[in-house]
């Protein structure tokens, strides 16, 4: 097979890619380890900044999204049994998220791609990237039972943390940062409707928890627990009694139980690698980078990545010029370690420290009664949260 551009992974960003590359006149071929099922139904993200909102729908990804995805204007913070309201477009002169699952702009992007784009192959799994410091790299992998060869002017990996893309790097070239945080969220969808209409951050002596939903019937919630814990240790009452000791306020706000159909443990980290380019190599995604999901970045930057590198793309392709191209790496780390920052910031703000001490409760607390009081820091929280500046 032959190809301009091989894409591995059909996660939001190999898939929005090879969008943005057809929509340019650029082919690619996207190859994917999983079947389609497995894609379009693993629970990931699902808040939408305003300039990936903007993406999707400029790529004609935007339809059910806009029909479906429910806008907010604002988060709630909850500390010290207060509740306090961030308004986004008030802040960020009208910039507001979107509430769609990770799940759903897979769906809507896999069905754009059978109908009007290039090859997606499923069950394709890369085994190695070969060549890349060369002129024609080369994606080995497997599909139907034997081994296959893609050719490409350009390879990108989409394929996130344990893919094989960023192993091509030598590891004479890579930079690696990272933090591992003591504590997960444990994580349940819930068949109820959620019980405010926002999404709500709530710091507790107890633990973090958050109150956010993937439809007007469905709630996602999360708890603060031990890193590696076990979901099936928590019985769904224990689940709901943990849930109300952390949210209570000292207004008649209540929460809303109902039959709890998912649960599982995700752990806190937070990962750079440098350089996202490697010759005709390049990474984008979790591929490169991991946030903690406290500041909701992860889906957004993937987007971002991908947008700098079909413009990189498609300005060699109009001039013959490889300017940026070269800049790829830098460009897109700007705007990942400002992301690496906001959810630093907001994770440290909002969970407890396991071996913490009182003195950093009460920072936590006095972090949070900045924004609650101040204007310019709750512009700052909410210019990082509607989404930073893409390319």
């Amino acid at each position: 097979m032959r190809t301009t551009v091989g894409i591995i992974g059909a996660g939001p960003a190999g898939l929005l890619l090879a969008r943005l590359l057809r929509d340019a006149g650029i082919d690619s071929v996207v190859l994917e380890s999983r079947d389609r099922a497995y894609v379009e139904q693993r629970q990931r993200a699902g808040i939408l900044e305003q300039g990936t909102v903007d993406v999707l729908r400029a790529a004609g990804a935007g339809e059910r999204m806009d029909r479906e995805g429910l806008r907010h204007d604002g988060i709630e913070l909850r500390f010290a049994r207060r509740r306090h309201r961030v308004d986004f477009p008030a802040l960020t002169g009208g910039r507001s998220v979107t509430v769609y699952a990770q799940t759903e702009v897979c769906k809507d992007l896999i069905a754009l791609q059978l109908k009007e784009g290039g090859p997606l192959l499923f069950e394709a799994e890369a085994l190695a990237v070969e060549g890349a410091e060369g002129d024609r790299p080369v994606v080995r992998f497997r599909h139907e039972g034997r081994e296959q060869v893609l050719e490409c002017d350009y390879v990108v990996g989409c394929d996130g943390f344990w893919g094989v893309a960023r192993q091509a790097v030598p590891a004479a070239v890579s930079r690696v940062f990272e933090r591992t945080y003591p504590f997960g969220w444990l994580g349940v969808l819930a068949d109820v409707a959620p019980s405010h209409d926002e999404l709500v951050y709530a710091r507790h002596d107890r633990g973090f928890a958050l109150l956010s939903m993937r439809s007007p019937a469905v709630s996602r919630l999360y708890l603060q627990v031990p890193a590696g814990a076990d979901p099936d240790g928590w019985s769904d009452d224990e689940i709901w009694d943990e849930l109300e000791r952390r949210l209570e306020t000292d207004d008649d706000w209540r929460l809303t139980r109902g039959p709890i159909t998912q649960k599982s443990v995700t752990p806190m980290r937070s990962y750079v690698h440098e350089p996202m380019r490697h010759g005709r190599l390049f990474l984008a995604g979790d591929a490169a980078h991991i946030v903690p999901p406290t500041g909701a970045k992860g889906l957004n930057l993937a987007v971002g990545d991908v947008v700098t590198l079909a413009r990189a793309l498609t300005h060699r392709r109009e001039t013959g010029s490889d300017e940026l191209l070269d800049s790829y790496s830098a460009d897109c780390l700007r705007r990942v370690w400002q992301a690496e920052r906001f959810s630093y910031d907001m994770t440290t703000m909002l969970h407890p420290d396991p071996e913490g001490t009182p003195f950093e409760g009460r920072l936590q607390l006095a972090r949070l009664d900045r924004i609650a009081s101040s204007r310019a820091a709750a512009t700052d929280l909410a210019e990082a949260y509607t989404g930073f500046p893409i390319g």
